[in-house]
C-alpha cells in the first residue's frame, strides 16, 4: 500500500512541475510578451515559474503523504 502512495506522490510532483512550467510560460507571455518578445518572455517564464510552483507542490505532496 505504501508503494502506491509513493508512486502517486511522485506523479503529483512531476505533474506539478510540468504545469508550473506551462503556467510560467503563459504568464511570461501574457505579462512581458509585448516588451520582451514572446519567445524571451516564454523562456523566462519557463525558468522562473517552477521556482515557486514546484516547491509548493513538493511540500504539499510531502504533507499530504504524511497526513494520509
Amino acid at each position: 500500500m505504501m508503494g502506491g502512495a509513493l508512486l502517486l506522490g511522485l506523479l503529483a510532483v512531476v505533474l506539478g512541475i510540468v504545469f508550473s512550467i506551462l503556467g510560467g510560460v503563459a504568464g511570461g507571455v501574457y505579462i512581458g510578451g509585448k516588451a520582451l518578445g514572446n519567445e524571451l518572455a516564454a523562456m523566462m517564464g519557463a525558468f522562473y515559474g517552477p521556482l515557486a510552483g514546484a516547491v509548493g507542490v513538493f511540500v504539499g505532496t510531502i504533507i499530504a503523504l504524511l497526513v494520509f
